[in-house]
């Protein structure tokens, strides 16, 4: 037909008439217009150069994390912070659309994990399942808990139950893939497969094998938690500082995962954006110990303080008592200190259910040669014991406490009086109420 020429993209259409094409008039102008056509939007409607291709793959997968750890965990497992309602509603959509998880069974399956940890009834635990299959196999394993009727009725209370829930994010689950699929074909054309797959494949291996698997497996342990519980630092930006296990397990309800100067929490510096920008509000967040300089006979607010603060109690045990007694030791009977003390220091770190038979063995052998090393573990214990213990009265808990002290200060043991001077300069603060 004359004057329907080739033109770029969909404009090019509407310059030949569909009777050009029916008519069989420039057939050849068609031929080359169809092919144009499929080479400007062979690489989507935002047809992007392949580093901006992975700059979005990148950010995508980030605005995920996010969702996750500030939406999923924080909000709604843990209630450490408030979102917004229209920051928890995007963080619903975006989730729907690019893992299809229920934000009822995400919070039942995390939350039975914290009441079962490492025993009979964690969902995910690598000292149950193993390690190769928590890592590979854990969305499979979070499937296979969160199918379960019971799971859920007891577990998922409090999260959302409303029209969108039920008709949509729950019925049709898969029709948000099948969404994020459509989204990623038309903006990006082809390099939107491999997207997709980035997408759908990356945080099942982040969220489910990396975080349940070798944050309980491999790393380094700030505090002396009943469990196996590891910090990766620094893998923060892949992350949304959900590396930061250990300091989570310590301290679950703290809406801030960091505890050291060089532990990188995204997740914490979003949530401090969107606070300021009235999108959310902190409930809860784990303080450093406050301590008052002069100390007293502790009372009731102290002990409370203390208890708080355990989890840096027994760090501060750890490393000022435990470890340079046992260092004494080995220097007194010659042994090859740097190589002992580095496994002791490890085992040391762990709670003793969570040893492994071998290495149950090597620290009985430590205690066995030391007696004086097995004499502060036992104070140790005894103090873990002390406000671990259930059914007891406030009066009951600060007379077991206050006789602690004091044969802990008659012990003889070197640096045990410093710390029973550091137990008796705690001071309830605001701060440790909201750390509780």
């Amino acid at each position: 037909m004359p004057g329907c020429t080739v033109r770029d993209g969909a404009a090019a259409w509407s310059a030949c008439p569909p009777s050009a094409i029916v008519t069989g008039q420039s057939n050849s102008a068609t031929g080359a217009l169809m092919i144009e056509f499929l080479a400007t939007y062979l690489y989507g409607l935002t047809n992007l150069s392949w580093w901006g291709y992975i700059l979005v793959t990148l950010l995508w997968m980030h605005v995920t994390m996010m969702a996750i750890t500030l939406y999923f965990h924080r909000d709604q497992a843990h209630r450490s912070v408030d979102l917004h309602p229209a920051v928890r509603h995007f963080c619903r959509f975006w989730l729907w659309m690019n893992t299809g998880a229920s934000t009822r069974e995400w919070v039942a399956v995390h939350r039975k994990h914290h009441a079962h940890c490492e025993q009979e009834g964690d969902p995910h635990s690598p000292k149950l399942f193993g390690l190769n299959k928590v890592v590979w196999q854990g969305a499979e394993l979070y499937q296979a808990e969160a199918k379960k009727p019971e799971t859920v009725e007891k577990y998922g209370r409090g999260t959302p139950d409303d029209w969108l829930e039920r008709n949509v994010y729950v019925p049709h689950r898969n029709a948000g893939i099948v969404l994020l699929v459509v989204v990623d074909l038309v903006l990006f054309g082809i390099p939107g497969i491999t997207m997709v797959a980035f997408q759908l494949g990356t945080m099942p291996m982040l969220a489910a094998g990396v975080i349940n698997g070798l944050c309980h497996a491999k790393g380094y342990r700030n505090f002396e938690t009943n469990d196996a519980s590891t910090n990766l630092w620094p893998i923060g930006l892949f992350v949304a500082g959900e590396e930061l296990h250990n300091n989570h397990h310590a301290f679950p309800t703290s809406a801030r995962f960091s505890m050291r100067r060089h532990e990188l929490d995204m997740g914490w510096l979003h949530l401090k954006v969107l606070s300021m920008l009235g999108l959310a509000r902190i409930r809860r967040v784990a303080a450093h110990p406050e301590l008052a300089e002069e100390t007293k006979v502790p009372d009731l607010d102290s002990l409370r303080a203390v208890i708080v603060n355990r989890m840096h109690i027994l760090r501060h045990y750890t490393n000022n008592v435990t470890l340079p007694l046992l260092r004494r030791e080995l220097d007194g009977a010659g042994e090859n200190t740097r190589s002992v003390f580095k496994a002791a220091q490890r085992l040391l770190r762990r709670d003793p259910q969570m040893l492994d038979e071998l290495s149950s063995r090597r620290l009985a052998e430590i205690i066995e040669r030391h007696p004086r090393v097995r004499a502060v573990l036992e104070y140790r214990n005894e103090l873990r014991s002390l406000w671990e213990g259930a059914h007891r009265s406030n009066e009951s808990l600060l007379a077991e406490f206050r006789e602690w002290c004091r044969r802990a200060e008659a012990s003889g043991i070197q640096g045990m009086e410093d710390f029973v001077v550091y137990l008796r300069s705690f001071r309830a603060t605001p701060d440790n109420a909201s750390a509780a």
